[in-house]
């Protein structure tokens, strides 16, 4: 059974950026959206108010004012956000129609929203400003128990889509001289988005990159070196770690001989501040660590 999503109104504010007390009024003066109640007589809201909010507050960023939204039926509303020119969309628009696209599962929405955001930003601004925001969003949902798995297994795959497809379609003609670059995720390590970003970003900039992907288990590390030989490696580590798990990490990277530098992405160990050769460099995050290069 599927996630029954139950919001406060404060959870509302959140998602959807529109204050509490405007909602409050909105309510009592437009009747735009009545909360449900629980057998103890506490309001909520769900799922079907959130679409309605986010279109609403599409509409009302646009300049048509609330007094008229109210006059229209959901139908009617979602008509009219479809028929918006993607000129006057903003941020706030495209996360909207990003946090429609996942609820719903619709996949012609999402391209939509994504298409908008690269035609007024490119893609490089579109992935830093719009979609890992967004997925900070999602975390909120998460901790709020309003989230479905699959609702963000369908999200995460369809911007991992976009940046393969972007990857593909980076500079090619890269000298034979270039940097390699070698980039992983360690064991454990499933969410893959930030480092694919950044193999996009490192080929843009002319070097060679050999991505492994998720969960490549360090014990095969010296096999791997010894077939790549890469000039630098990048780590990327995002779950939470001990701190007896960071010095048997950091031992394991040591084999890595002084003449290639490692980049190690992670607030967990940046924080712990082990003690590392010099030819190791700590971020707290992959975007700070992309500015390295």
């Amino acid at each position: 059974m599927g996630v029954v999503a139950k919001y406060s109104i404060k959870e509302l504010e959140v998602l959807t950026g529109i204050r509490a007390a405007t909602l409050r009024m909105w309510e009592k003066r437009y009747q735009i959206i009545t909360p449900l109640r629980t057998q103890t007589n506490i309001r909520y809201y769900g799922n079907e108010h959130l679409k309605l909010l986010l279109n609403i507050n599409v509409l009302n960023r646009n300049g048509i004012k609330i007094s008229h939204i109210a006059k229209m039926s959901a139908v009617e509303i979602t008509e009219k956000v479809k028929d918006l020119s993607f000129v006057k969309t903003s941020d706030d628009d495209l996360f909207d129609g990003l946090m429609l696209s996942m609820i719903d599962l619709d996949e012609t929405l999402f391209h939509q929203a994504f298409y908008k955001a690269v035609a007024r930003l490119g893609f490089e601004d579109t992935i830093n400003r719009i979609i890992f925001p967004f997925f900070s969003r999602i975390g909120i949902m998460w901790q709020i128990d309003s989230i479905n798995p699959a609702q963000e297994h369908f999200i995460s795959n369809m911007v991992r889509q976009k940046l393969v497809a972007a990857i593909d379609n980076a500079t090619t003609k890269i000298p034979t001289k270039a940097k390699k670059v070698l980039m992983f995720l360690p064991e454990t390590e499933l969410h893959e988005l930030g480092m694919l970003f950044l193999n996009y970003l490192l080929k843009n900039k002319g070097y060679r990159t050999i991505y492994l992907g998720q969960a490549v288990p360090l014990a095969d590390l010296p096999r791997i070196l010894e077939i790549s030989d890469p000039d630098i490696l990048v780590i990327s580590v995002s779950n939470s770690i001990a701190l007896g798990d960071i010095t048997a990490f950091v031992n394991k990277l040591k084999i890595v001989p002084p003449t290639k530098q490692v980049f190690i992405a992670s607030i967990g160990i940046y924080e712990s501040q082990p003690t590392l050769p010099s030819h190791f460099q700590l971020f707290e995050t992959l975007k700070g660590l992309a500015t390295r290069f």
